[in-house]
């Protein structure tokens, strides 16, 4: 009976790349496991299964320099990996170790060896149930029952984790061994950088002897536990049940602030520890994510940038052939001239317009260009406007200035301190609030929302005009948002107010980066009296993006259609809550549409929607930004869905404990709302 390790390894981990190639006291981690393992006294071979992804070339080169047979297989399907690397040796008996396992004992290993070829049995493990500490799994079975297993299941699962199907009731015979004393919460294994930094420090101790036994790893856990301690937060078995964009969210937070770039992408926003966080493709309304799992978008799409869907085929065409020609150059793009005249053309009033890549950086250089327009620093404003310290240092002195409009509670945290006293928020349809403001600072921009909470009321908008025009204000409306979904253009055309600056983003290259700032030429000269300048405003690809997304925009009237499918939207979720006897609250322009329940538990209500409506195949909460590809068919897949959600909710409601349903956190809340 010819017993063979099979040692899984593989460069392409999601949460610790390269992993079982990381060097411990100058020897990769993959020679340690090997080397322990060479001392196994009932192991007739050992040989690691890797997968063909090219990665994997410098584990597979080291692995043959010492000896030892190296095969190849399928990335995911790993119990097939295991079937063809067992055949290939002639195993009868395989014993399966993990490359994140570089302390396995080799005496543990004979132990499970021996039994099971006591036990006469197909299966035998020392993992069901765990009682060892992870990071010593060892698990032995028959080669025909391993090949018997590839032939029976179908399920990824599965195929990637390659015994859970051995251990289902009746599949065939199975023991296992337990430790007298419970020491599964113990941690040895490597997933993730906190154990690798774990395993390096248990290696520095027993330097230059690497064949300690794991008593005297338990030994040494026992009185030193701070060397254990910066990784036992973390659970055994975690990645069995995580897909690759938890995984990846995990290691992202190790290197990036936050974990990403921007907080409203943040899995925490939406489903804490299940979101899938990460895309493989978008295309239309659907998105797959880094496991090939396809969702319908029913939520924010990629935060309203994507009008037209994502992948508009025209759009990109446009994009690909400006790549083939060149994105840059030391001339200038001739698109950002067209771009530009085609904002002004849709907005007479409107003389000049400068670019950017970010609503943040228009939302910087429209504040510079007003304060160097009117020469005076003080502004007052209504609404979301960026992450630049000129916005938050309305919260300097106060941390309850932008209460209403970006955070509770945000701190100004490396916002210069000589701000203070050179913004003041004013509430949305408060003209008495303004003009307060205006008589007694020396106002110099208003810059504001269009639409905030609500509509304007008693002519809100005209009286800020007039009272702009009278005091020799500058009046800027931020469109980054709100424009292109009610009007082709800015949502002012609505309500027929114009300002003498606005800014346009999100959908304006529908998914690729382009941010207009427009004006009268009056306000906008003012930017040569002052520094304005950045390389990749430069670029080619944001302003041919544009023009086409306008382009489409114009020739099928898509703020048309996205507000009247908004509107459905609105009507249907207020049906489901009418037939379900909820009570809830619509928000947001029709395009951007929202809802939410009326009780104490809202925020747990918008979780339980994203994780049910998430293994349904969609992406959802509790609002929707549309666009043209959320035809009527997709809608009603989305509310049928939805539906029995609602079900549980009204539960709830009557008394069912919606933690009790929820697998996870409650969300976290996000931004106050563009209404």
């Amino acid at each position: 009976m010819k017993v063979v390790v099979v040692v899984q390894a593989r460069m392409g981990s999601t949460r610790l790349p390269g992993k079982v190639m990381r060097l411990i006291k100058g020897v990769p981690m993959i020679e340690l496991l090997l080397g322990r393992l060479a001392k196994a006294k009932e192991v007739d071979q050992i040989v690691v299964a890797t997968s063909i992804d090219e990665r994997n070339l410098p584990l597979i080169r080291h692995v043959r320099s010492l000896g030892y047979a190296c095969e190849q297989g399928s990335e995911n399907d790993v119990l097939d990996r295991y079937v063809q690397t067992a055949r290939a040796h002639h195993a009868d008996i395989v014993v399966r170790i993990t490359g994140d396992c570089p302390v396995i004992d080799p005496d543990l290993v004979d132990d499970v060896i021996r039994r099971f070829k006591a036990a006469n049995v197909d299966y035998f493990s020392n993992i069901s149930p765990p009682s060892y500490p992870d990071g010593l799994d060892i698990e032995a079975f028959t080669f025909k029952i391993l090949e018997k297993a590839s032939i029976e299941t179908a399920d990824p699962f599965d195929r990637e984790h390659v015994t859970p199907y051995l251990r289902k009731p009746g599949v065939c015979t199975t023991q296992s061994i337990a430790h007298t004393e419970d020491l599964s919460k113990l941690r040895w294994t490597v997933d993730e950088l906190f154990d690798f930094q774990v395993i390096e420090r248990v290696f520095d101790y027993f330097y230059p002897k690497t064949d300690f036994t794991w008593r005297d790893i338990l030994e040494l856990q026992r009185r030193h536990p701070e060397i254990f301690s910066i990784n036992q937060h973390l659970v055994r078995n975690e990645g069995s049940t995580m897909g690759s964009g938890q995984k990846l969210w995990k290691r992202a937070k190790q290197v990036i602030p936050g974990g990403n770039m921007l907080l409203s992408k943040r899995a925490e926003m939406f489903l804490p520890d299940q979101w899938p966080a990460y895309f493989s493709k978008a295309k239309g309304c659907k998105v797959w994510d880094l496991d090939g799992n396809e969702y319908i978008d029913m939520s924010i799409m990629g935060i309203g940038t994507n009008i037209l869907g994502y992948g508009h085929p025209e759009v990109d065409a446009a994009v690909q052939k400006t790549v083939i020609a060149g994105n840059m150059s030391t001339f200038n793009c001739p698109e950002e001239v067209y771009l530009a005249e085609k904002l002004v053309e849709l907005h007479p009033w409107a003389d000049m317009v400068r670019l950017a890549r970010s609503g943040g950086e228009a939302n910087a250089l429209a504040i510079r260009i007003a304060r160097a327009a009117s020469g005076k620093d003080k502004v007052a404003i209504c609404g979301y406007h960026g992450w630049h310290d000129w916005y938050l240092s309305a919260n300097l002195g106060s941390e309850v200035g932008l209460d209403g409009h970006l955070l509770p509670g945000l701190q100004p945290n490396g916002v210069p301190r000589n701000l203070k006293g050179t913004v003041f928020p004013f509430n949305y349809n408060n003209y008495a609030e303004l003009e307060a403001l205006v008589n007694t600072h020396d106002i110099g921009v208003i810059k504001m929302e269009v639409v905030r909470n609500m509509g304007p009321e008693d002519n809100f908008l005209h009286k800020v005009r007039k009272l702009a025009t009278e005091r020799g204000i500058v009046l800027i409306f931020d469109e980054c948002t709100s424009g292109f979904r009610e009007t082709f253009g800015g949502l002012h055309k609505k309500y027929g107010v114009e300002p003498d600056m606005a800014m346009f983003g999100k959908a304006l290259g529908n998914g690729y980066g382009i941010t207009a700032t427009i004006g009268k030429r009056e306000v906008m000269e003012a930017a040569q009296t002052t520094f304005i300048s950045s390389t990749f405003w430069t670029e080619r690809i944001g302003p041919t993006a544009a023009l086409k997304t306008l382009e489409i925009m114009g020739q099928i009237k898509s703020w048309e259609t996205i507000t009247q499918t908004g509107l459905n939207i609105r009507k249907a979720w207020q049906d489901l809550a009418e037939k379900h006897e909820l009570s809830i609250s619509h928000w947001g322009l029709a395009a951007l549409t929202g809802f939410t329940i009326d009780s104490k538990n809202s925020l747990a209500y918008k979780t339980l929607i994203t994780q049910e409506m998430l293994a349904k195949g969609y992406l959802a909460g509790n609002s929707v930004y549309v666009c043209i590809e959320h035809t009527p068919e997709v809608i009603k897949g989305f509310f049928d869905a939805l539906d029995p959600i609602f079900t549980l909710i009204k539960q709830c409601e009557e008394g069912r404990d919606v933690m009790g349903l929820l697998k996870g956190p409650v969300c976290h809340g996000g931004f106050k709302r563009l209404n």
